[in-house]
């Protein structure tokens, strides 16, 4: 803070006991007192470094930072600007969980391209063993023959990815038996195949969308947001809404996870 002492004064003597007085009570803030004489251009410099303040807004524009409240002021500023205009500071807050999984770790990355958009496997130097990467968030490794470890940098985006993948991993584990072969094992029926089927995509279909129900003939009653769509998925798998980007989007997830499951079978060979 920059306080002005105009010289209005015939003698400076007033002027200069003021002038001490303010230094002494403000000795503990960063306060500058300056007293020009009379005619004297002054001359202050601002210190404008903040990020969100090298570009003006426009009107309409949306701003995005952090509201800092400190006393009765509040201030927005970029993230990286925390440090250095408060004594806050940011942390990057790593987690890694482990999962149960006894299935083949390739039939697990290969189900998952069929669901989710972006699957990229990493290289053995990069990872130090088999492992691949979640839209770009998110990496899978191999642990053991029992376990799988999940690797991510928390933010509301990758928690949300991690939850998706753990849905996903833990449906696969319970829904779809593994195949091994066993002479004594009775061989399953067509029919029992497509209920475990379909309980398979009912699980699915509600960790992407939550809010699934069994509706009339066998339909999948699918609500977001107020929109419901309905899926036939034992027959033509048609899907029905008045929402035609819902539409879209149950059509292309409930075919990947068709991709997904019809290439498997799941009688046991």
């Amino acid at each position: 803070m920059v306080l002005l002492l105009p010289s209005t004064c015939r003698s400076t003597t007033y002027l200069s006991l003021l002038k001490q007085n303010l230094v002494t009570q403000f000795a503990d803030s960063n306060t500058k007192i300056i007293s020009p004489e009379n005619c004297l251009s002054v001359e202050l410099y601002f210190n404008s470094e903040k990020r969100l303040a090298e570009k003006t807004p426009e009107v309409g524009e949306t701003v995005s930072g952090l509201l800092l409240k400190k006393t009765f002021t509040y201030q927005i500023m970029a993230p990286d600007d925390l440090h250095v205009f408060s004594q806050l500071s940011t942390e990057n807050i790593s987690q890694r969980i482990t999962i149960a999984y006894t299935g083949a770790f390739g039939v697990l990355e290969h189900r998952l391209k069929q669901i989710l958009e972006s699957v990229e496997s990493l290289p053995d130097e990069e990872s130090e063993g088999p492992a691949f990467r979640v839209h770009e968030r998110l990496t899978v490794k191999y642990e053991s023959e029992k376990h799988i470890s999940l690797h991510w940098r928390s933010d509301p985006i990758s928690d949300m990815v991690s939850d998706s993948v753990v849905a996903l991993v833990l449906n696969i584990s319970r829904e779809i038996p593994k195949v091994v072969v066993e002479s004594d094992e009775a061989t399953k029926t067509e029919e029992e195949n497509n209920k475990k089927a379909e309980k398979v995509i009912h699980a699915l279909l509600v960790s992407l969308f939550g809010d699934v129900k069994f509706g009339e003939n066998g339909k999948l009653v699918i609500s977001v947001d107020g929109n419901v769509a309905h899926l036939d998925n034992k027959q033509s798998g048609n899907v029905e809404s008045k929402n035609e980007g819902l539409k879209e989007r149950v059509r292309v997830a409930f075919q990947r996870i068709q991709n997904a499951v019809k290439p498997i079978s799941l009688s046991v060979s």
